[in-house]
């Protein structure tokens, strides 16, 4: 199947993708654009799992102030290359992860940083609340479990739905950037300042 170039063109603007993979992709999509997103998207999320385990010790700290300076955030992003830490790419997700801290003030990057006796605190209220609705017990254990996997999804930094486009997770926006860089990229920690806070 041959695929317009002005097609191509049009997908490469809008994932940022390289020719080849675009026309790969058309061509998979049978010329539908949404479709070629979608295929390009689960090609990057492969790419970036066997980049996962290489190692990433160079980076940037990038610094956010919100609008009025009252709430600030520091995010230590993490790659392989210098070369890739300067890229205009490298900090367009850095400022993207670092907006998401301050918009949804998360705890931790992902579960293994939330301390087990918040985990354990939260479990028990929602035991208390489960308990109350007078449900059975094998009933009751799965409404708990749901509710803290809800509780982690919401203030686990990558498992949080991008402000600026719900239908993707933080994870998944790193994913796309190891795909379009070609590097493992760590978030390695962050801090969220707000004025008044302790």
């Amino acid at each position: 199947m041959s695929v317009d170039a002005k097609l191509v063109k049009t997908l490469r603007e809008r994932t940022g993708a390289g020719m080849m993979d675009c026309k790969k992709a058309l061509v998979e999509a049978k010329g539908d654009l949404d479709s070629a997103v979608d295929f390009l998207r689960k090609a990057g999320i492969a790419k970036a799992e066997k980049k996962s385990s290489r190692a990433a010790n160079e980076g940037i700290i990038f610094s956010y102030i919100h609008h009025g300076n009252k709430l600030g955030v520091l995010v230590e992003l993490c790659c392989e290359t210098d070369f890739v830490a300067k890229t205009d790419g490298f900090n367009d997700l850095a400022a993207s992860i670092a907006m998401q801290v301050a918009a949804s003030n998360p705890i931790a990057i992902d579960e293994s940083g939330i301390a087990q006796e918040i985990l354990d605190k939260e479990k028990e209220i929602f035991m208390e609340q489960a308990k109350s609705s007078g449900k059975p017990d094998n009933v009751i254990q799965k409404i708990v479990d749901g509710k803290l996997n809800k509780f982690i999804e919401d203030n686990c930094l990558i498992n949080q739905s991008f402000v600026k486009n719900p239908d993707m997770t933080i994870s998944q926006l790193v994913q796309e950037a190891v795909a379009k860089l070609g590097e493992n990229i760590t978030i390695s920690r962050f801090v969220r300042f707000a004025l008044g806070e302790q």
